[in-house]
C-alpha cells in the first residue's frame, strides 16, 4: 500500500464531501477508526486500522490513545489488539433507551392527543439540554405553535423541562442553571432560582408542572415526569392548549391524561408512584 497515495485520496474525498469545511479531520478519522473495529466485531490490530483507515501506523496509536483514554476503546489480547470500551456501551445504552421511551410512549401521546385534542409533547434531558423528542399537532383548528423537536435553553420556562429539573438534585439543576441561564420569554417567565426551586417542590408533591404562558404568551401547558429506577426522571410528558380553552374543565382533563400516561410509564421502568 502506497500510504502517501490513500492519504491524499482521503483528503481529496473529504474535501469533496465537504466543501464548507465543517469537518474536523481528528474527529473524522477516529470515528473511523471505531467504525473499523465495530465492523470486524468489537476488536481489531492496529495494523488492520491502519490498512483499512489509509492511516500511518502512527496516526492511528495517537488517535487510539485518546480513544482508549476516555475509554471508547481498550487493549485486547494480543500484541497491538484493541476493542471497543465501555463508553460505547453507556452510548449505546442511552440510545436505546431513548428509542426504547419513544416506542412505549407512543400510544399514550396518541391518546393525550385524541381525549384532550391538544398538543403533546415529549422530551428528555440529553446532559445539561432538555430535548424534545416528539411534537404531536393539536387537533383543533385553533392550535398553540408550544416549541419545535430538538433542544432548549428552556426548561426553566415549559411544564415539560419543570417536570424534568424537580426529579434532579439541587446541584444538577444548579448547573444547569449557570450553564443555560434563565432567559425571560415573557413577562410571565421565573428568572429567580429561588422561585424556581419552590415550585419544583411543589411540582415533587403534586405529580405534576404547569406552564402558564411563561414560555408563550396566551399558552398553558400542562406536564409530568416520566420516572425511571431510583426515582430519577427519563423523560417528561405534556399537553399545551390557547389560553382561550384553559377553563378548569379543560385543564383537568389534560392533568389527568398527563398524569395517567406518566404514571403508567413511569411504572414500567420500575418506579412505585
Amino acid at each position: 500500500m502506497n500510504t502517501k497515495v490513500d492519504l491524499e485520496r482521503v483528503a481529496t474525498r473529504q474535501r469533496s464531501d465537504d466543501p464548507g469545511g465543517t469537518i474536523v479531520q481528528s474527529v473524522d478519522r477516529a470515528l473511523a477508526i471505531l467504525e473499523i473495529i465495530a465492523a470486524a466485531g468489537g476488536v481489531e490490530t492496529l495494523n488492520n486500522i491502519s490498512a483499512k483507515s489509509g492511516l500511518n501506523i502512527s496516526t492511528c496509536h495517537h488517535l487510539i490513545g485518546t480513544l482508549t483514554r476516555r475509554n471508547f476503546t481498550v487493549r485486547a489480547e494480543g500484541r497491538g489488539t484493541y476493542a471497543l470500551g465501555p463508553q460505547i456501551q453507556m452510548l449505546a445504552s442511552a440510545y436505546n433507551s431513548e428509542q426504547d421511551l419513544l416506542r412505549r410512549a407512543e400510544p399514550w401521546i396518541d391518546r393525550i392527543n385524541e381525549t384532550t385534542g391538544e398538543t403533546v409533547h415529549l422530551a428528555t434531558m440529553q446532559g445539561d439540554d432538555m430535548v424534545t423528542l416528539v411534537k404531536r399537532d393539536a387537533r383543533h383548528a385553533v392550535r398553540v405553535d408550544s416549541g419545535m423537536i430538538g433542544k432548549s435553553a428552556s426548561a426553566h420556562a415549559t411544564a415539560t423541562g419543570k417536570a424534568l429539573l424537580a426529579w434532579m438534585t439541587e446541584g444538577d439543576v444548579r448547573r444547569i442553571l449557570d450553564a443555560k441561564g434563565m432567559k425571560a420569554f415573557t413577562p410571565q417567565t421565573l428568572t429567580d432560582s429561588e422561585a424556581l426551586f419552590a415550585e419544583l417542590e411543589t411540582i415533587r408533591a403534586t405529580g405534576f408542572s404547569t406552564d402558564r404562558e411563561e414560555f408563550q404568551p396566551h399558552v398553558v401547558c400542562i406536564g409530568a415526569a416520566i420516572l425511571g429506577p431510583g426515582g430519577k426522571a427519563i423523560g417528561s410528558i405534556s399537553a399545551s392548549t390557547p389560553i382561550m380553552r384553559a377553563n378548569e374543565e379543560h385543564l383537568s382533563l389534560m392533568r389527568h391524561e398527563v398524569m395517567a400516561a406518566a404514571e403508567a410509564l413511569s411504572s414500567r421502568e420500575g418506579v412505585a408512584k
